[in-house]
């Protein structure tokens, strides 16, 4: 079986993280998908559990981080084209996300910034590896 990643992220209200992504794109795998939470499918192996606060303090001892205030975690994901990039930054801000940093152009990587409707940060980008400078 191959490694698969689960990012945990406490959400306040699931239905709306749902519809967020949704309109984003994204899907979830039913068979983790409850009124506790559901699996927001990023790539083949790349999975975030978008957990009710509630839930997600079970799995921890430590407080939860209010996202709005705190970085907690940057989630970078990356697509083919900067068209697409640009297309899931614009679904993101029209579906209640902040742009959070200006966009980035570095000739060998495109990358734009927002937070999603809880606060956490994501990066989404396209890269040609091919051009990556001998130092970045």
């Amino acid at each position: 079986m191959a490694t698969k990643i689960f990012i945990n992220l406490p959400v306040k209200d699931l239905n709306r993280s749902i519809s967020f992504f949704t309109e984003l794109g994204f899907s979830f795998n039913p068979m983790f998908t409850n009124e506790k939470g559901t699996c927001l499918i990023i790539g083949e192996n790349i999975n975030a559990m978008l957990l009710v606060e509630e839930f997600y303090a079970t799995f921890t001892n430590k407080e939860i981080c209010n996202a709005e205030t705190t970085s907690e975690v940057i989630i970078a994901v990356s697509f083919e084209t900067r068209e697409k990039v640009d297309q899931i930054m614009e679904k993101a801000i029209q579906s209640g996300g902040t742009e959070y940093v200006e966009t980035k152009d570095y000739g060998w990587m495109y990358q734009r910034t927002f937070l999603d409707i809880d606060g956490h940060h994501w990066e989404v980008f396209c890269m040609d590896e091919s051009k990556i400078p001998s130092e970045v």
